[in-house]
């Protein structure tokens, strides 16, 4: 009987209380290989790089099919190349222009980034700032802006500050909108957690409001950054004094038909905004990505 006791009591303990031997080591995850990023690469890339190739194929089949008095009108990919970014003198004034034409976007996009947090933090906190305000956010966005171009350079001049202004009202009711968004979208038991703590209104805002908009608000940056390039460009279109934008030279190719360098320019806008969007979509990766994984 002591013999099958010992014997029981000898496997309970070495189940309860297994050897250094018997416990699993930690085996790391094996390193993604070089093939498996390359594939990686390929799927993101691809896609896209089939699209454009497709799109080129398009290009050059409806550029063969018009008449020769006609090709002018749609010129080749090659064509583009040669005679609006080989050509130094053409060259010269697409970069001249795309630097005024960034300038007024950083000031435009930094001006209205700041109102529109702010309005937006302000309409959270009080709710009788978002029933009187908010209505005029809307109304701004769905002013035509060509109805208010003649008051503007009225009052502004016809230079930088009033493309800057185009700018700031193009781009800021995706601020406005987003950031209020992000704010008022707080779970309401996080927020009663708070008030059981007494938090301060100010503390509310600082350590629970702000960083869980901060996703709503990089959207928000990004929508406004391509928007910010869209009024920059039009302001150029119509505020023609001073050192010409991207806008004003797109005006300029137009008119004395030089549709290559046309076609340049209009490729160089197009990059600025992307350039810009995928620098605010890196800067909310860095930001947020580490902590905010959005639903798939």
């Amino acid at each position: 009987m002591s013999t099958t006791e010992g014997t029981v009591e000898q496997t309970v303990e070495e189940t309860v209380e297994p050897t250094a031997a018997s416990t699993p080591a930690y085996v790391a995850p094996p390193r993604p290989r070089a093939g498996r990023r390359i594939l990686g690469w390929v799927t993101i890339a691809g896609p896209p790089l089939i699209v454009f190739g497709l799109i080129v194929a398009a290009w050059y089949a409806v550029n063969a099919s018009l008449a020769e008095n006609k090709k002018f009108l749609l010129p080749t990919l090659d064509e583009v190349i040669s005679q609006g970014y080989l050509d130094s003198t053409i060259r010269s004034q697409i970069l001249e222009s795309l630097w005024q034409t960034s300038k007024v976007v950083i000031v435009g996009l930094a001006i209205a980034a700041v109102i529109g947090i702010a309005w937006a933090v302000a309409m959270s906190m009080a709710t009788w700032v978002q029933r009187s305000t908010y209505p005029y956010a809307v109304i701004l966005q769905t002013i035509p802006i060509l109805a208010i171009v003649p008051l503007i350079g009225v009052w502004f001049g016809y230079e930088f500050k009033a493309r800057v202004v185009v700018c700031v009202m193009i781009a800021l009711f995706p601020m406005v909108s987003n950031t209020l968004f992000g704010l008022q979208s707080v779970d309401r038991p996080l927020h009663e957690l708070f008030a059981l703590q007494r938090a301060r209104r100010g503390t509310v805002l600082a350590k629970l409001m702000f960083p869980a908009a901060l996703p709503a608000i990089f959207v928000g940056l990004r929508t406004s950054a391509g928007l910010a390039v869209v009024g920059a460009i039009v302001g150029d279109f119509f505020f023609q004094r001073g050192t010409p934008g991207l806008g004003s030279l797109l005006m300029i190719y137009a008119r004395q038909t030089l549709y290559a360098e046309l076609f340049a320019a209009i490729f160089v806008a197009a990059l600025l905004g992307v350039l810009v969007f995928a620098l605010f979509g890196l800067l909310s990766k860095l930001a947020v990505g580490r902590w905010y994984e959005p639903v798939k």
